[in-house]
């Protein structure tokens, strides 16, 4: 069972439509018993960042996070939800985040001819061998919609990053916690494999 964690940010049901497509059993709860005994955890996100944060500490789902990330359980951060991952973000007077992994979310910086937010398609330089992108060639395209982007404090835990105007760090691991800055469910059949794969996660 992946549990899909509800804080009120969004994007929930095309995540779990995503999910069903695959064959993959899901719930959308923020109910701590079964997010804590859930196979797999994921935590979607538009929005916000503080008021996520808020949200999150208000059902005390920052809690819950941070256990299933200490518990080994695979637990995977979509878009909004690798923001809150991390320490703290630019974005509403630089709000604290859960910091469960090291790096910092900044504004994409303004450029002539760049629209931000970023929204569209865009391409994925792979590196460090990420275990979501196992089966997806270099360059594969995937969907963003974001003005705000990690720079990660160690580059040794990038699988994936984008260009638009910066490096983006599109995609991260550290051992059980995966993320990416992109919408997999909204990625066609590269978003449904990266899926796929963490649906793996953790598995012999």
């Amino acid at each position: 069972m992946i549990a899909i964690i509800d804080y009120d940010a969004g994007n929930l049901k095309s995540v779990g439509k995503a999910l069903d497509y695959l064959g993959e059993e899901n719930t959308i709860t923020r109910d701590r018993r079964e997010i804590l005994a859930a196979d797999k955890v994921i935590l979607p996100g538009v929005g916000a960042f503080g008021e996520a944060m808020e949200h999150l500490r208000r059902y005390e789902l920052d809690k819950v996070i941070q256990e299933v990330a200490g518990n080994r359980t695979p637990l995977l951060g979509i878009c909004l939800g690798l923001q809150l991952l991390f320490a703290g973000s630019e974005e509403n007077g630089g709000a604290q985040g859960l910091h469960i992994l090291d790096g910092e979310i900044v504004r994409i910086p303004a450029k002539e001819g760049l629209k931000i937010p970023h929204i569209g398609w865009n391409s994925l330089h792979l590196q460090n061998q990420g275990k979501l992108f196992e089966g997806i060639g270099e360059g594969a395209f995937v969907y963003f919609v974001h003005s705000y982007y990690l720079r990660a404090e160690d580059e040794k835990i990038v699988k994936a990053s984008a260009e638009y105007g910066v490096q983006i760090h599109a995609s991260v691991e550290q051992g059980n916690v995966f993320a990416c800055q992109f919408h997999p469910e909204k990625s066609s059949s590269v978003g449904l494999q990266i899926l796929r794969n963490f649906a793996k996660a953790g598995e012999v």
